[in-house]
């Protein structure tokens, strides 16, 4: 039988099934009667959805399962959603069903439903909404990759947040995630970077006449050459490198730098919470014959030509536009086929799920890489692997850009943003929005305390419980919370409800963000669940003299308090006990 695009399986580990999954599993059930008195052909149904409605006036959920069993089936939608409802058992957790328009059914659920979410949440604490969609199989996520030629700046930070957060995501929806990182330590960017270093390293400025063309021109050039010149130590992935102190070496310039660099850029990243499993250097890929293998392979299996001296990829035969160069006329590789041979050697290293976070301006070579990786026939599936795609970000102060220059040396760095800021709303303010949407970084409303900034608005909600349950012990009273997990019932105003309704969604958006690869959807729903308990909280009493009544609000709110922590922490961000 065709499963829902949920997993409803997978999650059952949590032991108690979401409100979504009882749903799903009553419709198993509905179609199961239906295939044994033969209404619904056996064998694979076409796959459906079960998802909540946008207004609670036309039910909590609905399903168009009966629309798209129509036709199998020879009968009408309508007919066919009768006998779906009608067998559909008994619960607890339905109030009533309906059949609506076309033929779909929509499901009105009972206060029981939601009470359960709410245990569910304080028993299962910070384990809650996490899933086993990816029973334990291997995800890597590689994200940054920064070239090391000087310090990370913000478009750096925002890919560093969406790919900690994805990473974060999947770790919650049971894969085992390895964070990558992929150094290019080799180049025309790294060349630049020794012949910037060196120039310093005699004396010059960029304002003096021989100044490298391409140079960098930041003031941390002229770090890196003091530190070479004093002969200092760099140590970087377990190994040290020591400033040679001679200007005309450029080998052993080129080897500092990029030492010196790669440690400036891993402490700016510790800084915002972020540390990868694997480092992988680019030189490598040439150094243990990868690239050569690589491009051996692709010529055994028949999918290159030579032409004008060069050699040829066919990619036109996966998708490509065109053909692309593989080996120039010169004997030098074109930048693609080290893209290929590094995504083999992940495809070797058992990746079965494998992310690509990169700026948008990487687009047009992901198709080539993809050509590669099919033409290698070694068994890579045509959507390995995925990529995501962050667009641009302008920074605003003051109402005015700051522009961002990395060559002028006058950008906006990711560790700026951090002491400006602070860690959380930087990360806050990069994950919160679609990865390929361009975002506006506001400085000062990520400094607001203010219901207007995002970030300070969740936190201050999780801050606001903790405020409760401190008064409680300062009025000398006490919550006995499975008296208020079993008086739930009481609960039965407005704003407490969609509370409740809130909080239930929890485990869909963490499963739809590791799907999607789409963090910024935890974030979103964050907002809407700070929402709904800052209305509850501004109009409700909570440490009343109904013990009963004090007891529910509490077991509640303190729902809603793991909640907010356990999605914080999917997007790096702290739950402080106070504001």
């Amino acid at each position: 039988m065709q499963r829902l695009h949920c997993n409803y399986n997978a999650r059952l580990c949590d032991r108690f099934p979401s409100v979504k999954e009882h749903l799903v599993e009553s419709l198993h059930h509905a179609l199961a009667a239906l295939q044994s008195d033969g209404t619904v052909p056996a064998g694979d149904l076409p796959a459906f959805v079960v998802e909540r409605t946008k207004n609670r006036e036309h039910g909590d959920f609905a399903t168009n399962l009966a629309l798209l069993l129509a036709k199998l089936a020879g009968k009408k939608p309508r007919d066919l959603a009768t006998a779906l409802v009608a067998a559909l058992p008994a619960r607890a957790e339905i109030a009533k069903v309906e059949i609506a328009g076309p033929g779909f059914i929509n499901f009105f659920l009972s206060p029981a439903a939601y009470h359960a979410e709410v245990r569910h949440a304080l028993d299962r604490a910070s384990a809650y909404g996490r899933g086993n969609d990816g029973g334990g199989r291997t995800a890597g996520v590689e994200f940054v990759s920064a070239n090391p030629t000087g310090p990370l700046h913000v478009g750096h930070g925002r890919a560093a947040a969406i790919g900690d957060c994805i990473a974060r995501v999947l770790d919650a929806n049971g894969w085992n995630v390895r964070r990558e990182f992929y150094y290019n330590d080799a180049g025309a960017q790294i060349n630049n970077l020794a012949i910037s270093v060196q120039a310093r390293a005699r004396g010059k400025g960029p304002e003096d006449e021989g100044w490298p063309e391409d140079g960098y021109r930041g003031d941390y050039i002229k770090d890196v050459a003091r530190a070479y010149l004093d002969g200092a130590e760099v140590e970087v992935d377990g190994h040290v490198v020591a400033g040679a102190k001679d200007a005309n070496d450029l080998d052993a310039i080129r080897r500092f730098a990029v030492a010196y660099l790669r440690r400036e850029q891993n402490a700016d990243l510790a800084a915002f919470a972020v540390g990868f499993d694997v480092y992988f250097l680019e030189s490598s890929l040439y150094t243990d014959g990868k690239v050569d293998e690589t491009v051996r392979e692709l010529v055994a299996h028949g999918h290159t030509y030579e032409e004008g001296g060069a050699l040829w990829l066919r990619t036109t035969d996966f998708g490509d536009d065109k053909d692309r160069v593989m080996r120039k006329s010169d004997g030098t590789y074109t930048y693609f086929v080290p893209d290929v041979a590094y995504h083999r050697s992940k495809w070797q290293r058992g990746y079965e799920r494998a992310i690509t976070e990169l700026g948008s301006d990487h687009h047009g070579s992901l198709a080539r890489v993809k050509a590669g990786l099919q033409a290698l026939d070694c068994g890579i599936p045509k959507n390995w692997p995925e990529y995501v795609l962050h667009q641009m970000v302008t920074v605003m102060r003051g109402g005015e850009e700051v522009k961002l220059s990395k060559r002028a040396g006058s950008y906006v760095t990711l560790r700026d943003l951090i002491d400006e800021v602070g860690r959380d709303a930087t990360r806050w303010f990069l994950i919160a929005r679609k990865s390929d949407s361009q975002l506006v970084f506001d400085i000062d409303l990520a400094r607001a305390q203010t219901n207007d900034n995002p970030v300070y608005y969740v936190q201050y909600a999780h801050a606001r419980v903790m405020s409760v349950m401190r008064q409680l012990g300062e009025r000398g009273l006490a919550w006995d919370r499975a008296n208020g997990t079993a008086k739930l019932d009481r609960l039965d105003g407005e704003a407490e409800q969609l509370v409740m309704v809130e909080l239930s969604r929890y485990g869909e958006v963490v499963e739809a963000a590791g799907t999607s690869l789409e963090a910024h959807l935890v974030a979103t729903y964050l907002r809407e669940l700070a929402a709904a308990f800052h209305g509850w909280y501004n109009t409700s009493q909570f440490l009343v003299d109904d013990a009963d009544l004090r007891d529910a609000r509490l077991a509640l709110a303190d729902a809603v308090r793991q909640v907010l922590a356990n999605g914080l922490d999917l997007l790096g961000v702290s739950a402080p006990e106070s504001m």
